[in-house]
């Protein structure tokens, strides 16, 4: 009989604390394991489903922008693209390494993207090349898919075929700013190539043209990798806006501004449509929904022209003798027969000054049939004076002058139609009777813009309240009656046509070359410096002779035809000297085009040669002072170890309640 050993009582106890821990371990692991996979098991699963599939934007086509008749102004081409987002970026040299040896970046536009990089928010997209030819394309999809942060787009660039024709009405698309995302939340707004309109029509309708986005479900990669496309909802493109212009009249008066800084604005005075409204110079929105190169930013800032400001709504200018249209409207309505005169000799005394009619001679005795296409300054300032400026100011405001319009254009300038309350408020000052005298004649206070002008003419044209639109949208609307008696209307109208087809008419060059069609206008010369007294004694200098900064402003508005009249027309060219020498042909060949397109593109042929050889002349001009500057120059910094991040523009309008420097017109 064998006999056992006594069990070890210690033994038995450590057995059984460490079984029970082992249960207890086993017990929590699997009450665990249940908890993860009955409670909470959808959620893991989901996070295990976004590990494996990815849902992608489809960022949406945007809409096309096109003229009344359906031709294109701002449409879409494909563009392959690649972008890095910086936060899921790990290493950036590698990166910018593996990129390098693929794309063949150079130098300088790794800088640039360092710099990018640097300066934006981590989650805001970084261009690292675009407009990619379908080679280097398929090559970055292939070697560089793999890279975190680095992501192949392709996309739609946004295209202008005419490119600085249309640049400030439309405007231009950029990427968005990280103020727009904080404010809208919207992801398409840090999706890579995503662009928002910037300025004008573009920046207005931007929510029409956007559209909706798309999405693509697809299965990656632990490294990101695309295996396969599991499904997609197609992008919705963005709608089409229809606008009011004429594509190609607004290219003809474009071109024919040539190189002259100014505005043309044509309006259909039965519709209110505004068929062109150019501003020149310009810049290429083209250029601007890219990167815009430091030095063209600079230039575009710099120029005496400027060309980053739109002149046909933004601008101010003195109106100069096309007020007198308002001028006499206010004398008829306050009781002045117009065969009612007074004599011209060249001058008007107020107390111990003197205020100069343009015809130093002077006109004799004139009335008013005689004074609009004479344009006598004697006249107008006789019988401003009698109505007095509240008479003035109350029809100015009628015709649509300190106006702003209700029109998708950011910027819109009021300008300013002076009174004795406004001088009270701005200069704590009383009105005085000359400077009644100046207004009388669009001098003084007054400030304008070509938009307003053109309104102005449609509304003296029409006797309606014509509003200007650009939007084709919806049917052509009904104007009221301006509550101007018809026969006051005729009477002025009658006038504008004389200053075109009479012989002591201002300005027959605007006459139209086409049988049976007759325009109607009034010239304008504003000052834009003051003539003293000294000056006219030895002979006022010539607007040839003085600097182009100092030289009258050149202005016409006109209307035709004159037997039923529609299109009205005003156009300003900055420092042109004359308004019957210089402006009246820019509407005469406008107007023509609308009723003979051949032989207004034949009257261009001479003007654009005389264009090109003065650039020609100004080149060599710059050529020969950019050598002289060289060679007193220093050593200067390579271009590529600098970098000016370009910024928006920023357009500065002028005071328009600032004291004038102007005495009268000549």
């Amino acid at each position: 009989m064998t006999v056992k050993p006594p069990r070890d009582p210690a033994f038995s106890r450590r057995a059984l604390v460490l079984g029970g821990g082992m249960a207890a371990v086993g017990a929590t692991l699997a009450a665990r394991l249940t908890y993860l996979s009955v409670f909470e098991g959808e959620q893991y699963r989901l996070a295990s489903e976004e590990n494996r599939i990815q849902l992608r934007l489809i960022p949406p086509r945007r809409g096309w922008i096109v003229d009344r008749s359906g031709k294109p102004l701002a449409l879409n081409r494909p563009d392959y693209r690649l972008e890095l987002i910086p936060e899921q970026v790990v290493d950036l040299d590698a990166l910018l390494a593996r990129a390098r040896a693929v794309l063949g970046l150079s130098p300088e536009e790794e800088l640039r993207i360092r710099a990018d990089i640097a300066i934006q928010p981590k989650y805001v997209p970084v261009e690292v090349a675009r407009d990619m030819d379908w080679p280097k394309f398929a090559a970055a999809n292939v070697q560089l898919a793999d890279i975190p942060g680095l992501t192949p787009v392709r996309a739609f660039a946004r295209v202008y075929p005419d490119a600085d024709h249309f640049a400030h009405l439309l405007g231009y698309v950029g990427t968005p700013t990280p103020a727009q995302y904080k404010a809208e939340k919207d992801p398409l707004l840090v999706f890579p190539g995503f662009k928002l309109g910037k300025d004008g029509i573009e920046r207005h309708e931007d929510q029409r043209l956007r559209g909706r986005a798309g999405a693509q479900r697809v299965e990656v990669t632990a490294r990101g990798k695309v295996v396969r496309e599991l499904d997609s909802r197609g992008d919705v493109p963005g709608a089409i806006v229809k606008l009011t212009i004429d594509r190609d009249l607004q290219n003809y008066a474009a071109r024919r501004l040539a190189d002259n800084s100014g505005s043309v604005i044509v309006i259909d005075s039965w519709t209110g449509d505004i068929l062109t409204m150019v501003s020149m110079p310009a810049y290429d929105p083209n250029v601007f929904s890219k990167r815009v190169p430091a030095a063209l930013w600079r230039d575009l800032q710099t120029s005496d022209h400027t060309p980053l400001l739109n002149k046909s709504a933004m601008g101010g200018y003195p109106p100069g003798s096309t007020f007198k249209l308002a001028t006499a409207l206010a004398i008829l309505e306050a009781g002045i027969d117009a065969n009612a005169g007074c004599g011209c000799n060249g001058s008007y005394r107020l107390g111990n000054n003197t205020w100069h009619c343009h015809a130093r001679r002077g006109h004799g005795r004139v009335n008013l049939h005689g004074a609009i296409p004479k344009s006598c300054d004697v006249y107008f300032y006789t019988f401003g004076r009698q109505v007095g400026i509240e008479a003035i100011a109350a029809m100015a405001r009628r015709l649509g002058l300190g106006e702003k319009f209700d029109l998708p254009l950011a910027g819109q300038a009021s300008g300013l139609v002076p009174d004795n309350a406004w001088k009270q408020r701005r200069f704590s000052k009383a009105w005085n009777v000359g400077e009644t005298l100046n207004t009388a004649i669009g001098q003084g206070y007054l400030v304008t813009n070509p938009l307003q002008l053109a309104v102005m003419t449609a509304r003296v044209a029409s006797g309606r309240i014509v509003m200007p639109r650009l939007l084709a949208d919806g049917p052509a609307p009904q104007f009221a009656s301006l509550g101007i008696p018809e026969e006051h209307l005729a009477i002025v109208r009658q006038g504008m046509f004389d200053v075109v087809n009479a012989g002591s008419g201002t300005a027959h060059r605007a006459r139209v070359p086409v049988a049976g069609v007759h325009v109607a206008g009034k010239t304008g010369t504003a000052q834009v410096r003051r003539i003293t007294a000294g000056e006219r004694r030895r002979g006022v200098i010539r607007n040839e002779a003085l600097p182009w900064k100092q030289r009258d402003h050149a202005l016409f508005v006109a209307f035709a035809p004159t037997e039923e009249p529609r299109y009205a027309v005003s156009v300003i060219l900055e420092h042109g000297i004359a308004g019957g020498r210089y402006a009246a042909p820019v509407a005469r060949d406008v107007l023509t085009y609308l009723y003979n397109p051949d032989r207004a593109m034949a009257a261009l042929a001479p003007v654009e040669a005389e264009a090109r050889e003065r650039a020609a002349k100004a080149r060599s001009a710059d050529a020969v002072a950019a050598a002289a500057a060289a060679a007193a120059a220093g050593p200067l910094m390579p271009p590529w170890l600098h970098w000016d991040p370009p910024q928006p523009p920023e357009f500065e309008i002028a005071d328009a309640e600032a004291p004038p420097t102007l005495e009268q017109e000549q």
